[in-house]
């Protein structure tokens, strides 16, 4: 199938990206023919933020989006941040002791799930095709030129072979492919090493970010109440909670671990159950009832760690680039204005004939998506090399004081997969057992995921070397796997003959990429399984 463009994930940056397109192509009377695949069963599927939303960028794109019922509605009334300096104490800090760019005074409580099915609408009402259920599998390069994506077969089994209900993938060809697959994106992953993207950058950090919603009784509502937290329970990582009230006597309840800590002991998943015992967050989870659950890794390297995001025939947009803002926490408004951006390069190389979409740099170094993302900078690596005390106290100074003007660039040049001490070296962490009231265990968390892969197809989490678990990992970390994994798909069992086994439960595996982050020995590659499989959210 020919296109002029095919756009690569139905996410806050490849529905914006097809939006605008079909937008400037109408006022210059120019048709065009857009796609966009998504690999979840539904537009929003996949979908997994926290989240407060700037609304910057959707004011520009469809500024009358009140009008067009957007389902944006809970505005943020409050903001309370407290460092937690125990399991049972939280010290309340006050808004000019932190910085500006984590206040969200003007900004709204909502699904970013359900914004993107609203998206979705309003790109189909402009003449998009979207194509929910189909995962892009492999890149077209022709020449040294992105040409389109190939979506994957269906209908395979385990051992490779068709079933009765094989169906090849299809070539979607476009003149231009845009890639939005979000964090740590299967195509973008190899295009940046194809393309040497990431030359003369520092690595790209991430965190594994965690959410639940809970319904909870209206008396311990408070509609538009945004609370963070640093501190524990992340005493061996750094990172930080966030507890927010949305419409409908709800909250969305998260903890961010950074996926630079060291200790291989260490379980994320494990952190988060514990936090919601704080009575700061138990005050207002207690009496409730969890729904929803769900994990996703985030890219939050920011400026120092972008990637050229322009190769011959392609580009890559939105948190697939990096482009989140981690002083803000908030990667949606940006993520969209970076396909805007491109949007404006594409339409721009199509009446020019000009492959290397070039006059997207400029475009990109002009606007408020690159100064914002340059006055936060040093925001991460101050965290990082100082820790949440200094590292906050040195980032309210730069941000509220210097406007994010600091003489000097701080690096984190150090890659996360390399961080882990040997098991030796290391505390044991002795996790409580999961209540069933406010903490749960990792299976009953994944059944609130609507997780589910067609059975009997190729397990899509790739090992390099299958020796390397048990030889390697278990000996020197006690295979972190098992711990770092937020559904439970990684487990060493024993045989018969008492021996240890690496087993791989792919059903399970919620499409949180944390995995092919963290490995120590990157032995692990996430690959995209059949289309519609994964987690399936409803408003996340």
């Amino acid at each position: 199938m020919e296109f002029d463009v095919v756009i690569v994930g139905a996410g806050p940056a490849g529905l914006s990206t097809a939006i605008k397109l079909m937008q400037d192509a109408q006022k210059a009377e120019q048709e065009l023919m857009v796609c966009v695949v998504e690999k979840a069963a539904e537009v929003g599927g996949h979908i997994l933020s926290g989240a407060v939303f700037e609304t910057r960028a959707l004011d520009e794109l469809l500024p009358q989006w009140k009008e067009l019922h957007a389902p944006i509605n809970t505005a943020v009334t409050k903001d309370d941040i407290y460092y937690l300096n125990s399991a049972e104490s939280g010290i309340k800090i006050p808004n000019f002791l932190t910085p500006k760019t984590m206040h969200n005074s003007g900004n709204y409580i909502v699904s970013m799930a359900n914004v993107c099915r609203w998206l979705a609408e309003q790109a189909e009402q402009l003449g998009v095709e979207i194509f929910p259920g189909f995962a892009a599998a492999n890149t077209i390069i022709e020449d040294g030129v992105v040409k389109g994506i190939i979506t994957g077969d269906m209908g395979i089994d385990e051992d490779g072979q068709p079933k009765d209900s094989y169906m090849p993938g299809m070539e979607l060809r476009a003149k231009y492919t845009v890639f939005a697959e979000g964090c740590r994106g299967h195509l973008g992953k190899e295009l940046i090493a194809e393309f040497k993207l990431d030359q003369n950058v520092s690595p790209q950090h991430y965190a594994i970010g965690f959410k639940e919603i809970w319904d909870i009784p209206a008396e311990q509502h408070e509609p538009g109440l945004v609370v963070h937290t640093a501190g524990w329970p992340l005493d061996d990582a750094t990172g930080g909670s966030y507890l927010y009230h949305a419409e409908n006597n709800q909250v969305l309840v998260g903890l961010i671990v950074d996926l630079n800590y060291s200790n291989p002991h260490l379980s994320p998943f494990d952190e988060f159950q514990r936090l919601k015992h704080h009575p700061k967050m138990a005050q207002y989870l207690q009496n409730g009832k969890r729904v929803s659950y769900g994990a996703r890794a985030i890219a939050k390297g920011g400026y120092n760690s972008l990637p050229k995001m322009t190769m011959p025939g392609g580009i890559l947009v939105g948190c697939e680039a990096g482009t989140l803002n981690f002083a803000k926490i908030k990667g949606n408004h940006t993520a969209m204005k970076s396909g805007m951006l491109a949007a404006e390069a594409i339409l721009h190389g199509l009446q020019h004939n000009d492959v290397e979409l070039s006059q997207f740099t400029h475009l990109f170094e002009n606007s408020w998506l690159y100064k914002e993302l340059y006055t936060s900078r040093n925001f991460g690596p101050a965290i990082h090399k100082l820790g949440n005390i200094l590292g906050g106290a040195f980032n309210t100074f730069d941000q509220n004081i210097l406007q994010g003007n600091w003489p000097t660039t701080l690096l984190d040049n150090l890659k996360d997969h390399e961080q882990l001490k040997l098991t030796t070296e290391c505390t044991k962490i002795d996790y409580p057992k999961a209540d069933g009231v406010l903490s749960f265990d990792k299976l009953s968390s994944v059944f609130l995921s609507n997780t589910n892969h067609e059975e009997q197809q190729p397990c899509h989490l790739k090992l390099k070397d299958q020796s390397l678990p048990i030889q390697v990992n278990l000996a020197k970390y006690d295979e972190p796997a098992q711990r770092y994994c937020p559904a439970g798909v990684y487990e060493i069992i024993q045989n018969d003959a008492g021996e240890s086994i690496f087993n791989i439960n792919a059903q399970n595996c919620i499409h949180c990429k944390t995995c092919d982050i963290k490995e120590p020995q990157q032995n692990i590659t996430w690959v995209t399984p059949e289309g519609a499989g994964g987690p399936n959210y409803p408003n996340m």
